[in-house]
């Protein structure tokens, strides 16, 4: 028996991205998103929920039975994929991803992490890590009351800041 690494996309992504396309093609076009830089909010409003909630997307990396689609890291970069090509400004990755999957890691023990985890994945709410940009991944958690940029903050109806005790919400 032979494990072979399937790198084609299967009809099931290739249906993501139609979707994710049309829809930044029809809401998220190059002079949409250029008069977007002149102002205070950079996401064109209604997209991300079209994106997260109508489509599913936020939820691709939770499981079904946690709130979300059950998908896996493929489907989320086709998306990311598609966000890119369009060069879309949404907290896609910062909040469901990043953000999902921490809450995923802990969702199992704490019923709150739980919640917002489902709240993530349905799309209504945009969390994302409090931690500098420049952090590595096994590095500790900032010290101090500070972090002087966020990815995504500005999106953000919840910031999740890792402490040595814990993660807040």
């Amino acid at each position: 028996m032979t494990d072979r690494l399937d790198l084609l996309y299967s009809d099931t992504e290739d249906d993501l991205r139609a979707a994710v396309r049309a829809l930044l093609a029809d809401r998220a076009g190059h002079t949409v998103l250029l008069d977007r830089i002149e102002t205070d909010t950079p996401y064109v409003p209604g997209l991300w929920k079209s994106l997260a909630a109508d489509i599913g997307a936020a939820g691709l990396l939770v499981p079904e039975e946690l709130g979300g689609q059950g998908a896996s890291h493929r489907e989320a970069a086709v998306v990311l994929e598609e966000l890119g090509r369009a060069v879309t400004p949404l907290p896609y990755l910062t909040s469901a991803v990043v953000a999902a999957e921490t809450l995923l890691a802990l969702a199992a023990e704490s019923a709150p992490a739980a919640g917002l985890l489902a709240a993530v994945a349905g799309g209504g709410t945009v969390a994302v890590l409090a931690v500098p940009l420049s952090t590595a991944p096994d590095a500790e958690p900032p010290h101090g009351p500070a972090v002087p940029a966020v990815a995504d903050a500005t999106a953000a109806d919840v910031l999740l800041v890792p402490r040595a005790d814990g993660l807040y919400a």
